[in-house]
């Protein structure tokens, strides 16, 4: 009773353990959805990887059966350009997904932490 008293006065251990459960209860949808559309982004970065390279290759081609001499070539290496920028891009979602992955696997365990402390202390 003491604790819950304490806790209704928004002090002590038990009052910073209900905020901290709120909290990780609070955070755990946002970091799920920012996972699914960082998993989102990275599957259209590949998609359109993809289809650079498809792009690519089909001028190359163009340029090889063209009688008529058209330099295509710097478009070739725009398009190997920004394939690159997708690349790089995905990489970096990938390192972002890796560490949000990493993040909602603490918030889960400290949600399941705190939850026994609270169940174990009686509140």
């Amino acid at each position: 009773r003491e604790g819950r008293a304490k806790m209704a006065a928004g002090s002590g251990p038990a009052a910073r353990e209900l905020f901290a459960e709120g909290l990780l209860q609070f955070l755990r949808p946002a970091v799920r959805q920012l996972d699914r559309h960082v998993h989102s982004v990275r599957e259209s970065q590949v998609e359109l990887r993809e289809h650079i390279d498809s792009l690519a290759t089909e001028l190359c081609r163009i340029n090889e059966d063209q009688k008529v001499a058209l330099d295509l070539d710097p478009y070739v290496k725009k398009l190997l350009n920004a394939r690159r920028r997708v690349v790089l891009v995905n990489n970096i979602l990938q390192n972002a997904q890796e560490r949000l992955r990493r993040l909602n696997h603490s918030v889960a365990k400290e949600t399941v932490r705190r939850r026994a402390m609270l169940e174990a202390g009686g509140y």
